[in-house]
């Protein structure tokens, strides 16, 4: 009987440095969620590696010794991959590539690939274009040799251009082309939407994962793909949702939000962002039943700081709350809901799997948008009533 070939298995190990300011809690969630989004991007975690640390090394981020333990530990699980939670600069992560004789990504190019993987329109593939170029421009090392100028030729003052700037201009070229094709994209795309806007758009957005395509789905029937891992989709999806009799509007969701999102993707991925900026409301979706959710409403206030859209009102939705009464032996998420409600004594709990909560839900935002909103639609003879 030949045996099941895992040669082509992609093992990771995880890497953590834990400075002296953060928070040692906040850094081992941080190391969970790694370890999601490397399953996310189909790798099979085999170990990991943590290292506290007053400031990190400039050469290897973990300093000699570490190396050693870490190319220890790859070698006793046969990892062919490292996944470094820090951010790395091009000589870290060259060091390390180097030492270890693997693959060595930190958590910025996880979340790279993770959007390669998912993005379906040609708008998105683009901006995770755009992102990726980005990042490798930043990644490429400079050594002296590559500063050095060229001759200015005859007749042309001054040293000329360095080897460095010859060699990333064809980057720098790609990425303006990018821009540029993104910008049409947006531009089009708002003159669209303003011609045909006749109903206020509410917009999810919330941490990834926190279950915005099943809320969608549950409220619009929208068929959107659901999975339960971090960045199941990326592209924008809006839907017509009836509320009330005349209260009809656009639900539109976004991609997630996660931690320590990296700015190139959030700069990349502006205009589709920029549909919760132009929302009449925004509903903020997290996962009631996550035990530190008080952190992920944070990181979601932060990036709808980021983007611009922290003017626009607001409904804080607390969705899996029947996951709240299915995980008695778990008393850190437990007693998450009442405390949460207690910080946020507005916030809505809903589930959207089992549609609690979803009726209060459709009530607060009618009564939100009746006094933000002017563009009610009135009801035509073909409406629900």
């Amino acid at each position: 009987m030949k045996l099941h070939d895992t040669a082509h298995v992609e093992r990771a190990v995880l890497v953590q440095v834990v400075h002296a300011r953060m928070d040692a809690l906040e850094a081992a969630d941080s190391l969970l969620e790694l370890g999601r989004l490397a399953d996310t991007a189909g790798l099979e975690v085999d170990g990991q590696l943590t290292q506290h640390r007053d400031k990190p090394d400039g050469g290897t981020l973990i300093g000699s010794g570490k190396v050693e333990d870490l190319q220890t530990l790859v070698a006793e699980t046969g990892a062919n991959t490292v996944i470094v939670d820090n951010d790395l600069n091009a000589f870290q992560a060259y060091n390390l590539t180097k030492a270890l004789g693997v693959r060595v990504l930190d958590r910025t190019e996880v979340i790279l690939q993770i959007f390669a993987r998912r993005a379906r329109s040609s708008e998105a593939q683009l901006q995770v274009e755009l992102a990726k170029t980005q990042f490798l421009l930043s990644r490429i090392p400079v050594t002296e040799s590559q500063q050095r100028f060229t001759g200015g030729g005859a007749n042309v003052r001054g040293p000329g251009e360095s080897h460095l700037n010859l060699r990333n201009a064809p980057l720098r070229r790609r990425i303006a082309e990018l821009k540029k094709r993104l910008a049409a994209i947006q531009s089009r795309q708002t003159a669209r939407d303003r011609a045909k806007r006749e109903w206020p758009v509410v917009c999810l957005v919330g941490y990834t994962n926190a279950g915005k395509s099943t809320l969608l789905n549950a409220l619009a029937g929208a068929g959107a793909y659901v999975d339960d891992r971090l960045f199941a989709t990326l592209d924008t999806k809006t839907r017509k949702v009836w509320l009330a009799p005349g209260r009809e509007v656009l639900l539109t969701d976004t991609v997630g939000f996660i931690r320590n999102l990296p700015h190139g993707l959030v700069a990349s991925f502006r205009s589709t962002l920029d549909v919760a900026v132009q929302a009449d409301l925004l509903l903020v979706v997290v996962d009631a039943a996550y035990p530190r959710v008080a952190d992920h409403i944070d990181v979601c206030f932060r990036t709808l700081r980021e983007i611009g859209a922290e003017h626009v009102p607001h409904l804080l939705v607390l969705n899996k709350c029947d996951t709240q009464a299915t995980v008695s032996a778990k008393d850190a998420a437990a007693a998450t809901l009442p405390l949460i409600a207690g910080h946020y004594p507005q916030a809505l709990p809903v589930s959207a799997r089992t549609g609690y909560g979803l009726d209060l839900l459709k009530r607060a935002v009618v009564q939100e948008l009746q006094s933000c909103s002017t563009l009610w639609r009135l009801p035509s003879a073909t409406s629900r009533t």
